[in-house]
């Protein structure tokens, strides 16, 4: 029998990292430090922009299923003024929401109260039956609003859902481009406002890893050596659980609609991300 340890190239490069003394680690640090803080400045420029894009205003009336009966999307305000709708991945024939959009909403349900004292109301959207959404949001403790987009055009407006004669055609219109994509239902998150006379204006959209600044424990992972450690799995989301299932690794869709299939005929599909991912390589 082999009982060799098989030891992964970033275990093996750890073991051989430079180990320096502090004058030099301190000299490397600073160096490190400089284009830390170019990037800040960047990020915050880049920030203004985003703010400053032209706004289109939305006319069509979408209606949605929520807990307490229809609402449009002028309710979803909850009386602010600034929407952040996340594009929650949760088909109507599946039993449970993707992984990895229940990772990302961990994130964002601890920061209810922050944003609401910021003047931002955050809602999930789904296709799935409102049935299906309020027990798995029960299961996993959220607080946020959720609704059902089931009877409306919202997702497909926002391309975040598509049909099967699209899915057909090998690529879908995502991320403001034609790309393969390996689910019916995508990630997303749209920006609203909403002015004194009532009007609603669509600001902004992201998806890909446009969602990854959402997600503090990658923002975590970056900083530890092994960073987020995911070049050798099939896809890059691949060990995301539900918090609620990392020790029993259960889910309750076995096809699993929300990944990518990884077999050797899909791998290079597979490797670019789950429908939480990227799918245009690391962009």
């Amino acid at each position: 029998m082999n009982t060799s340890t098989v030891i992964s190239p970033r275990a093996e490069a750890l073991s051989h990292h430079p180990v320096v003394s502090h004058e030099q680690w301190l000299a490397k640090r600073k160096e490190l430090l400089r284009k830390e803080k170019e990037l800040t400045r960047l990020h915050d420029q880049l920030a203004a922009e985003r703010r400053n894009l032209p706004w289109e205003r939305v006319d069509k009336n979408y209606v949605f299923d929520g807990p307490n009966g229809k609402v449009a999307l002028a309710d979803l305000f909850a009386g602010r003024s600034q929407l952040a709708i996340y594009h929650f991945m949760f088909g109507p024939d599946w039993q449970e929401g993707c992984p990895s959009c229940s990772y990302v909403s961990d994130h964002i349900d601890a920061a209810l109260p922050h944003l609401a004292a910021r003047d931002v109301t955050v809602t999930m959207v789904s296709r799935a039956p409102l049935a299906k959404i309020e027990a798995f949001k029960k299961r996993l403790g959220w607080h946020f609003n959720w609704v059902s987009s089931n009877t409306s055009d919202f997702n497909a407006d926002f391309r975040v859902s598509f049909t099967k004669e699209q899915m057909a055609q090998g690529k879908v219109d995502y991320n403001y481009t034609q790309q393969e994509f390996p689910s019916d239902e995508a990630p997303g998150l749209s920006i609203f406002y909403k002015n004194a006379a009532g009007e609603i204006f669509h600001t902004y959209s992201s998806f890909g890893r446009g969602l990854e600044s959402l997600i503090g424990t990658y923002q975590m992972l970056d900083l530890v050596p092994k960073g987020r450690d995911e070049d050798d799995l099939d896809f890059s989301m691949a060990w995301v659980r539900y918090h609620d299932r990392y020790e029993t690794n259960e889910f309750a869709d076995a096809d699993k609609p929300y990944w990518p299939e990884t077999d050797a005929a899909t791998t290079a599909t597979a490797s670019t991300g789950c429908g939480c991912g990227a799918t245009e390589g690391r962009a």
